[in-house]
């Protein structure tokens, strides 16, 4: 009796050794799932704030529209999971399925419906709204699986289950713009996530809960992987050849240059005007920077008034087409230029594209160029040189990585660069589409003690263009406001003469300086806000 209850004994611990790892092995299985798919969620929700910003240009707007609605769905989704969790094995892997053929395809379709049918926010939001839900859906169905494996208490199993969640959300948020996005950029990158994400669901299923799946449940989930890897792996293959296409779409130019950098997407097209005339355009995240028929009038006008007092040396802030950098050394006795542009990529397309060089004059290969890749915000905080000429041509601030080189704070920086008697003009949108916008930029300068000199001009390509001439204030409201002319010794113009300039400080009735408004800074982008609601309809 004692060998036999021995022999018993001796058995049932074996079995238990027998069977603890495979428990541990499907248990671990099933965290990795929680992690995989944590960072799959995670890149899919990024990936939408990430185009966002890349085709509207609001950040925070997109941000805030994606993460709420997305949350909010993923509530929505726990509670669609309540049923799910009787057949969970097979509710996971088709919830997986469903989420990586839409997460993968989220931003081809969502390019789509920008760049053809104009529906990128409805789209947007529906899109939102169901990868929310199938996310949602995930860690009620995960836990059943988890407990299946181990029986412990709903505590123990939510710490585990969370814990797996949370650290595959970190390595998903670093991996989207450290090694997604270099690697392969934003369509590919997320139709790699959602391959990632379906192997995550079959596997788990097919090797730890294979035997819980009818026949026929298998066949099915097997056609449906078929299916999503097939579409996945073909859409990455002609993912170059779509977005080519649809980025044509966008232009109503033939595109001869386009690239994607880590700041912005740059565009290049060539056409023949009205004129005959060839017509070449730069375009960064879809705003048009110039076009070769007419940028001589912006250029002439923004450089030449700034040039009628000291200007040996000369900072450029922006303007990395080197079409300022053109106008500025045209001055024989300028002796230095320091030209700040945040993306290389522009610089190196200015310097070696030949309809881009030509146009600039080879700018960038005169020695008296210094150029710095740098955020002009940063590079002010840093800088302890002084300028008799300052060129602040930056784009519009319709988002909130250009708001803030509009703000009192940056211009406070460049007040601090400014030699004395040194002058400043910054470009500064157009008085008429968004008048607003324009006075308060002037409004912005002038409360940080820069008297201003305000003026327009006609530029075909972008209607009526403003800009702001100042000079430092000695503390008397208007009395130091910088003389608009052109310097007596300026070179041959095509556009402007003193007679043009005097007229471009009379503003129509229509036009008029707002009063009321109030500057923009860092903590308060009121030109943010502006610029968004003057420009949405153009």
């Amino acid at each position: 009796m004692t060998t036999g209850t021995a022999d018993t004994d001796l058995s049932a611990d074996q079995a238990t050794r027998n069977r603890r790892p495979r428990g541990l092995i499907a248990r671990t299985a099933v965290l990795t799932a929680v992690f995989v798919c944590a960072a799959c969620g995670l890149v899919y929700e990024l990936a939408l704030v990430a185009l966002g910003s890349y085709l509207i240009g609001d950040t925070i707007g997109q941000a805030s529209i994606v993460v709420s609605l997305m949350v909010f769905a993923m509530g929505v989704g726990a509670l669609v999971a309540k049923p799910l969790q009787r057949w969970a094995a097979a509710s996971f892997v088709a919830v997986e399925l469903l989420l990586a053929f839409l997460g993968g395809l989220s931003v081809l379709v969502l390019y789509a419906a920008f760049a053809w049918l104009s529906l990128y926010m409805p789209a947007l939001i529906v899109t939102a709204l169901v990868l929310g839900v199938l996310i949602g859906a995930e860690i009620p169905i995960l836990m059943v699986l988890l407990q299946r494996i181990r029986k412990q208490d709903a505590g123990s199993a939510v710490a585990d289950l969370f814990a797996a969640d949370y650290v595959g959300g970190l390595v998903g948020g670093l991996a989207f713009p450290f090694l997604l996005l270099p690697l392969f950029g934003l369509i590919q990158g997320a139709l790699v996530v959602g391959l990632l994400n379906a192997a995550a669901g079959i596997g788990l299923v097919f090797t730890v809960f294979r035997t819980e799946l009818p026949g026929r449940g298998k066949l099915l989930l097997v056609a449906g992987t078929a299916v999503v890897g097939g579409t996945l792996g073909g859409a990455f293959l002609y993912a170059d050849d779509f977005e080519l296409t649809a980025r044509q779409a966008l232009y109503s130019h033939p595109v001869v240059h386009a690239e994607r950098t880590p700041y912005q997407e740059i565009v290049l097209t060539e056409s023949k005007s009205l004129g005959g005339n060839q017509d070449v355009r730069l375009f960064l995240n879809g705003d048009l920077q110039f076009s070769s028929v007419d940028e001589y009038r912006y250029h002439e006008a923004m450089v030449h008034p700034t040039m009628a007092g000291p200007r040996e040396k000369v900072l450029v802030l922006g303007g990395g087409d080197g079409l300022a950098l053109r106008e500025v050394l045209r001055y024989p006795d300028v002796r230095e230029v320091t030209l700040v542009e945040l993306d290389p990529a522009v610089v190196q397309l200015a310097r070696t594209d030949p309809k881009v060089s030509a146009l600039n004059g080879h700018a960038f290969d005169d020695p008296r160029v210094r150029t710095v890749n740098a955020d002009a915000f940063s590079w002010l905080r840093s800088n302890r040189e002084k300028f008799d000429v300052v060129l602040v041509d930056m784009p519009d601030p319709d988002s909130t990585a250009t708001a803030k080189l509009y703000s009192a704070e940056f211009y406070g920086l460049v007040r601090q660069a400014m030699a004395e008697g040194a002058r400043l003009t910054v470009q500064s949108g157009s008085p008429f589409f968004a008048p607003k916008s324009f006075w308060t930029v002037e409004a912005t300068m002038r409360s940080i003690g820069l008297d201003t000199v305000p003026y327009h001009v006609p530029v075909p390509s972008f209607g009526d263009w403003g800009f702001h001439l100042a000079q430092v204030s000695n503390g008397t409201a208007g009395s130091d406001a910088p003389p608009l002319r052109l310097p007596q010794d300026a070179p041959p113009l095509r556009f402007l003469d003193e007679a043009t300039l005097q007229a471009a400080m009379v503003f129509p009735r229509d036009q008029g300086r707002i009063p009321g408004l109030v500057p923009s800074t860092l903590m308060h982008p009121v030109l943010l806000q502006y610029a968004q609601e003057e420009w949405k309809n153009y």
